[in-house]
């Protein structure tokens, strides 16, 4: 049987709350509904990017802030209030630093238009190529393997 593939995930969300998900060790995506979750199965890796750094608020943050791994392909609802119950997934977050989009807009293929460079950003996740990827993930992490 063949083995599936790896699929690469962006998930927009601001700095405080990817701050929020890495001690929890969880994905939460667009305001926490579980249909965008069911397309990552276990191995896929997963990018944060951090368009703001506070929830709600106008500071810029424009940086990729957490970089994991799905860990399972259970998805669960947790009670965050009392009418509030997101759906999320397992993530074993890497030890890496943030970094920011504007040095690689240009070379992302992800991002056709590079004057509007946000947009795709704009629908919470999304699914991007391993060379996307690995310039991402070259900048983020603070040891580099062979």
């Amino acid at each position: 049987m063949k083995e599936r593939e790896i699929k690469y995930w962006v998930i927009t969300a601001s700095k405080d709350h990817v701050k929020n998900g890495i001690a929890q060790g969880i994905a939460q995506t667009c305001h926490g509904k579980a249909a965008p979750l069911k397309r990552m199965k276990k191995g896929d890796l997963v990018i944060y990017y951090s368009g703001k750094q506070t929830f709600g608020k106008p500071d810029k943050c424009q940086e990729f802030t957490a970089l994991g791994k799905v860990l399972d392909d259970e998805i669960y609802q947790h009670q965050v209030s009392e009418d509030f119950y997101p759906s999320r997934r397992a993530i074993e977050f890497l030890q890496c630093k943030d970094a920011s989009i504007l040095p690689l807009i240009n070379d992302l293929q992800f991002i056709q238009n590079k004057k509007s460079w946000g947009y795709p950003f704009r629908f919470g996740i999304l699914e991007i190529n391993k060379p996307d990827f690995n310039l991402i993930s070259s900048q983020m992490l603070q040891y580099h393997y062979a």
